[in-house]
């Protein structure tokens, strides 16, 4: 494989994967880069089938390899939430900042030792005429009393990984690719794909 291109505009999302990918010699698109007017509904109710979802109908449109992630944040003590709805909390029109900041605001009560969350991703690769290929990570941590850090994107700021006692967003961006939810899916289709081609 020469070329892939990733069904996301997230900037974040692309350049993490782009910096994982690139060095072994595969070139890496976004659709903002090829086609800015693709959207793609998330409406499923997995990661998974929105994964799947992206990366089925962004090959078909441009007749390329796709890999699509769909990924969020799980709070325990919330059930869950946001979950799939990660990048939609709290409704459509709100910022990074305005979410994770509504988040704290739910957690405002919940002492330390109960502010258990995991960040789960589910990558999807396919090429055309082919069927989808799944691949999962998870991040497991807990949720900081208040935002830290400039690095990353998204609830980064607010969340400290398993064995850290800094957040995400204070974390170097190598550091973050070597163990975060996304590095670890990504790895998983790395892996595949170098068994497949060897």
């Amino acid at each position: 494989m020469k070329e892939l291109v990733v069904a996301s505009k997230n900037l974040g999302k692309v350049g993490e994967i782009r910096a994982m990918v690139e060095p072994l010699g595969i070139e890496v698109a976004s659709i903002a880069e090829l086609a800015p007017k693709l959207e793609v509904e998330e409406d499923g109710e997995s990661f998974a089938e929105n994964a799947v979802k992206k990366a089925v109908f962004v090959s078909e449109a441009l007749d390329r390899p796709a890999l699509a992630d769909d990924s969020g944040l799980e709070v325990d003590i919330l059930s869950g939430r946001p979950g799939v709805r990660s990048a939609r909390y709290g409704g459509d029109g709100l910022d990074d900042e305005a979410r994770y900041q509504r988040l704290l605001t739910e957690l405002f009560v919940v002492p330390p030792n109960r502010r258990v969350a995991r960040f789960r991703c589910a990558m999807a690769y396919v090429e055309p005429e082919a069927d989808p290929v799944l691949f999962h990570g998870t991040l497991e941590g807990r949720i900081a009393s208040r935002p830290a850090g400039s690095y990353g994107f998204g609830y980064d700021p607010i969340f400290v990984p398993e064995g850290y006692d800094k957040t995400l967003a204070e974390l170097t961006p190598d550091t973050k690719n070597s163990i975060s939810h996304r590095a670890k899916a990504l790895e998983a289709f790395l892996l595949w794909l170098e068994a497949r081609n060897s």
